[in-house]
């Protein structure tokens, strides 16, 4: 009976140990690529450095206080909001429309699908770099294609301006964002019940109501999660700003990313980087928590 007993006790602590033990490597994994670099880069931001990026003693606050000090920090980050606002919000809905359509049955859908993910598939740098020739003045596809089509008479300077630039940019991150917020809206209306859209053809409902009424309320998981991911993504984007103009002229394009780029590896302030990088992080937590908070309460009001 001891045995059996003391074998009982063994295969209970087994049972228990088992999952952890499976988790551990994970849990190990996210230590060292993720914990480890936030808490590096808290640890560095309250550091001094030499132009040679060597510690040379603690700084306290005194690189937040150049970073919040510095007369472009606020463009930089206004710019930033911007762009990410522009990008998350005007690709959703943009995604949503192309989901919708593609959910629907026509011929050809397969190669519609191929052709939409494509921009999504493609390197970031290569798409910008691609806008970049597309949009230029002396040789520039789209002036050649105005000129032939006569729709204006000599080439036009569509980035006369950082604000043009801007827009641009912004255009390209919606143009390459619209297929994975497609592909989430996809995926969130090929789980709906075939059965809830007669019903509510039966009770008399039109397109709009559908829309409204079933298929928004039901894709929301699925657009809370890509909405929630590209948020952080357009925010910490780098490849598409940097390709096309660097953040230049004076900081006028630049993102917090770029910005936080210059000072590291242009200007050697690697303590200044830390805290906008840490400033960039807090940022996030917060969006990130509000926005999942607000979900939240309307799940529970839904």
């Amino acid at each position: 009976m001891k045995r059996e007993e003391k074998a009982k006790k063994k295969r209970g602590v087994r049972q228990v140990l088992t999952p952890y033990l499976y988790l551990l490597p994970s849990f190990l994994l996210m230590v060292l690529m993720v914990f480890l670099p936030i808490i590096t880069v808290f640890y560095r931001s309250m550091q001094k450095f030499s132009k040679a990026g060597k510690i040379k003693g603690y700084a306290g606050f005194d690189n937040f206080d150049k970073v919040l000090g510095s007369s472009k920090f606020m463009g930089v980050f206004q710019n930033t909001v911007i762009w990410t606002l522009a990008v998350v919000l005007i690709s959703t809905l943009i995604g949503i429309i192309i989901g919708m359509v593609l959910n629907t049955e026509f011929r050809g859908r397969k190669l519609v699908r191929a052709v939409v993910v494509f921009p999504w598939a493609t390197s970031l740098i290569i798409q910008a770099s691609v806008w970049k020739f597309i949009i230029n003045t002396d040789h520039g596809a789209l002036n050649a294609l105005l000129l032939k089509l006569g729709l204006i008479d000599s080439a036009r300077n569509f980035t006369s301006s950082p604000a043009a630039w801007f827009a641009w940019e912004i255009w390209v991150g919606i143009f390459v964002t619209v297929p994975f917020v497609s592909f989430c809206t996809l995926s969130g209306l090929q789980s709906i019940d075939s059965a809830l859209y007669e019903a509510a053809s039966i009770d008399g409902a039109n397109f709009t109501q559908k829309t409204f009424r079933i298929t928004l309320p039901l894709i929301k998981p699925s657009l809370t999660v890509a909405t929630v991911l590209n948020i952080i993504y357009v925010f910490n984007s780098f490849p598409i700003i940097w390709a096309m103009t660097k953040g230049d002229p004076a900081s006028k394009t630049d993102t917090l990313v770029t910005y936080l780029y210059k000072l590291a590896f242009i200007n050697g302030e690697n303590g200044q980087a830390a805290a906008v990088s840490v400033l960039s992080f807090l940022f996030l937590c917060i969006v990130s928590a509000i926005y999942m908070a607000w979900y939240g309460k309307g799940g529970d009001n839904a």
